[in-house]
């Protein structure tokens, strides 16, 4: 029952934390001259309560084990990335962009292997996570390599990585994880 309840809250818990990143998405989108400390700041304790919440799914066994496989080394990347971020922000502000670039290619890529391997399992909306995972890691991509123009640019396309990890992670939440009710709960 134990078990039930931890993957129950990391489920949960992505959901929750991916509203949030399609939330913090739309606002850049729409305000791209938004504050880059303040940024800082909001990625940093997102981060930290991402990785948070991927190493309580790592550490779940969910049914499939396909939507928390890469927690274990990304929670912690996240965890020490947010700290960076809320501790040293004026160090790293120049990089933020890179920063949650090198996070949102990272994580679209793995997630690209775990839609691959929700196909080989038979599930029937891994092309959801698939396209997702590719618009994901395409956005970090643009982030890291930062063709743009002007700030408001960079930040508007920060709000879109945000918005389409935001997407990502719920799909994988939603598609992949499942958590088998006993029957006593059933019944009961």
């Amino acid at each position: 029952m134990r078990n039930r309840k931890t993957v129950k809250a990391a489920k949960l818990g992505y959901i929750v934390t991916s509203l949030f990143l399609c939330g913090v998405g739309v606002v850049l989108m729409a305000w791209p001259k938004f504050s880059v400390k303040m940024l800082c700041q909001m990625t940093g304790t997102m981060l930290i309560v991402c990785g948070a919440i991927k190493l309580v799914g790592y550490f779940s066994r969910d049914l499939y084990r396909l939507a928390f496989q890469f927690d274990l080394a990304f929670g912690l990347l996240s965890v020490a990335m947010g700290f960076l971020l809320l501790f040293h922000a004026e160090g790293v502000i120049w990089v933020l962009h890179v920063i949650i670039g090198v996070i949102a290619l990272t994580d679209g890529l793995f997630k690209l292997q775990t839609a691959l391997d929700a196909r080989r399992f038979g599930l029937d909306r891994w092309w959801m996570i698939a396209s997702t995972a590719v618009i994901s890691a395409l956005c970090g991509l643009l982030l890291v390599a930062d063709p743009f123009a002007g700030a408001a640019a960079l930040m508007a396309v920060t709000g879109l990585t945000f918005f389409a990890e935001g997407v990502l992670n719920l799909c994988v939440a939603l598609c992949t994880v499942k958590i088998i009710e006993s029957k006593k709960e059933e019944n009961g």
